[in-house]
């Protein structure tokens, strides 16, 4: 113990003997620990952001189709709501709420514009709870029933058709005998979404009209399903698919391919920055320590003379290194925390709005740590750099006393 308390004490104040060196690398190492985490916390920050606005974005967690429907979205590949299976599903106690729909590809008609859309009829009381259109309502009001004969459009679709709040527009689709359905809708609400290519591609009606549009009787196009936790989806899909094959059970990453390709995607950068940071940390250390060292030779070589083992030597070295990893460490964390904690509900990347809304992202990114990132950005610069730091150490301890005394 007390051999222990003399090699930190050496340790620690060798540390210090040459205090711009010593600061320099310890800024390095609390500027590299600070990328890491803030850059994760950022990065899980799109893609938290991403998969809540694909979620509110009408996706759901889970998706329930007709087998055949999104090969061929048409008002025939629709199901029954009521079977067993169905039952069995939306009474899952895995699932917080649920949403059942009429989607139909559409044209919509106003007096001066024409331009095609989905129409989706919907249950108000469900929908609103489900997805974003709960909350998103800025002019009029949002449906009032199943049975509601008006129609509630985008802020975008509105200045397209050229329309408003009070105004009448028409609806055209395909109806259960493959004819041509229209039918005339006052514009009773207009929601301004996160997203401006939702505000122009969906409108919504009232399921029992848009039913009795297209002469479709009991029958749905889709359910979608909202789970208390994410890491059910995968479970609760894969039983559920299993129990009838004339429907699809299909998790956000089936129904949004595109997510898990952008997740893949930003876990490799993340990778390749906390790659990128520990090389220049491995660099600024070891360049470090091997100045110390040099500098150091002669005193080397007398304690090897005075009988002191190599080894005390190899762990003096190496504990310098575990010294600065440390402080640097509980710096970097402490840094990173109040950087995260400033950013409060998220930084606006308006600016880049146009690239955002290209992969369904809204404007406000927040910061999320995760307690793995964390520990990743922790443990691979402890361990690390706790390797490099014995080459320095390994370089001391071969040092020969005769030789390291004479030395100039």
């Amino acid at each position: 113990m007390n051999s222990f308390l003399l090699i930190f004490s050496l340790a620690w104040r060798n540390l210090w003997r040459n205090k711009r060196r010593t600061l320099v690398i310890l800024l390095a190492i609390v500027l590299g620990v600070w990328a890491m985490i803030v850059t994760a916390a950022f990065m899980r920050g799109m893609i938290f952001q991403m998969l809540e606005d694909t979620v509110d974005n009408l996706a759901g967690h889970v998706q329930i189709h007709h087998s055949q429907y999104l090969d061929d979205p048409v008002i025939n590949n629709s199901f029954d709501p009521d079977s067993h299976t169905i039952s069995r599903i939306t009474h899952d106690p895995r699932v917080l709420m649920w949403s059942d729909r009429i989607r139909l590809p559409a044209v919509v008609l106003s007096e001066r514009e024409t331009t095609g859309i989905t129409m989706l009829g919907v249950n108000p009381a469900r929908e609103s709870k489900i997805s974003f259109i709960g909350k998103s309502v800025v002019e009029g009001r949002f449906l009032n029933s199943s049975s509601d004969t008006g129609i509630v459009i985008g802020q975008a679709l509105a200045d397209k058709l050229e329309t408003r709040l009070g105004k009448r527009i028409v609806l055209m689709s395909q109806d259960i005998n493959n004819e041509i359905a229209d039918r005339g809708f006052r514009i009773v609400g207009i929601y301004d979404a996160p997203l401006d290519p939702t505000e122009k591609a969906f409108v919504f009606v009232g399921k029992e009209t848009a039913a009795k549009m297209v002469g479709l009787k009991g029958a749905i196009s889709e359910i979608v399903l909202r789970l208390h936790d994410t890491d059910m989806v995968t479970p609760l899909v894969t039983e559920m698919d299993q129990l009838d094959h004339t429907i699809d059970v299909m998790s956000w990453l089936e129904v949004e391919p595109y997510l898990e390709l952008m997740i893949q995607m930003m876990d490799t950068s993340m990778f390749i920055w906390y790659l990128i940071v520990f090389l220049a940390m491995a660099f600024g250390i070891i360049n470090t320590l091997l100045m110390a060292v040099f500098e150091r030779t002669r005193e080397f070589g007398l304690f090897q003379a005075l009988g002191q083992k190599p080894r005390f030597i190899l762990f003096q070295v190496w504990l310098e290194a575990i010294l600065m990893i440390i402080v640097g460490l509980l710096a970097g964390n402490f840094l990173s925390w109040i950087s995260v904690m400033a950013t409060g509900d998220g930084i606006d990347v308006s600016v880049f709005a146009r690239g955002m809304e290209m992969i369904n992202m809204s404007n406000i990114i927040p910061f999320v740590i995760t307690f793995n990132d964390l520990m990743i950005a922790n443990i691979t610069v402890a361990v690390l750099g706790m390797l490099t730091g014995l080459y320095p150490a390994w370089r001391a301890s071969r040092l020969v006393p005769a030789d390291a005394i004479t030395r100039i």
